[in-house]
């Protein structure tokens, strides 16, 4: 039986660029569900598998763990799953719906949302129906960055997407999320979950509290309303 997702009255929330000890048990104490570490080297938050380790092994119970890659090799993702123990898999690059699934644990697809081949929501759509398997889909803005960039992407786009009902997976909403503007976010695309980098930062990498008890805080509202 297939669950349609949108139909859940919790907006889940995951902390991605985490690069710090501090930010990760904040994160944590403050409600997220998840928070993320970065495996691609060009990005400011690029975190290295053994930084990583270290980090995922102080998490506590219940906090999900998730390694996000860039057209990763498969001996990249099977040091970073051997050292890390992540709790799921994120794809941000061209990734095949088969390399995705495997490696033997549950994964997110990200589809940089008005790029080339995602510029409409019937090419969008027919891009995420091409990983029916995943755990999650996840919607951010197309940008040379692949994330992080605090740029929000025409929502409109996801219409399709939207349509789907029982066909779609947990939709996750990224791309230029703040604490300011995430409540309006979430009140019209009602997605399982979001995902927000830049808009808890101080600068790359390094969450602010105050930013990220306000999001959150935004989020909960939105839920309990």
């Amino acid at each position: 039986m297939r669950i349609n997702y949108s139909a859940s009255q919790r907006t889940r929330i995951k902390i991605c660029g985490i690069t710090r000890d501090d930010d990760l048990q904040q994160a944590a104490l403050l409600g997220a569900d998840a928070v993320g570490f970065v495996f691609y080297p060009k990005s400011k938050r690029y975190v290295s598998p053994m930084e990583a380790g270290k980090l995922s092994g102080k998490a506590p119970a219940f906090l999900s763990t998730v390694a996000l890659f860039v057209d990763p090799t498969d001996d990249e993702v099977e040091t970073v799953i051997a050292i890390v123990s992540p709790s799921l898999l994120q794809f941000h690059g061209d990734e095949s719906p088969d390399q995705c699934a495997s490696y033997g644990l549950p994964y997110i697809k990200a589809f940089r949302v008005g790029g080339p081949g995602m510029d409409n929501p019937e090419r969008l759509t027919e891009a995420c129906l091409s990983h029916p398997h995943a755990a999650g889909w996840l919607f951010d803005t197309y940008t040379p960055a692949y994330g992080g960039s605090g740029e929000s992407f025409d929502h409109t786009l996801l219409n399709g997407v939207r349509d789907l009902g029982d066909r779609a997976r947990p939709l996750i909403l990224s791309g230029g999320l703040k604490p300011d503007s995430v409540a309006e976010a979430l009140t019209r695309f009602k997605p399982w979950a979001v995902d927000v980098s830049s808009g808890v930062e101080d600068k790359p990498g390094v969450k602010s509290a105050s930013k990220m008890e306000a999001f959150i805080h935004a989020v909960n509202q939105v839920n309990t309303a």
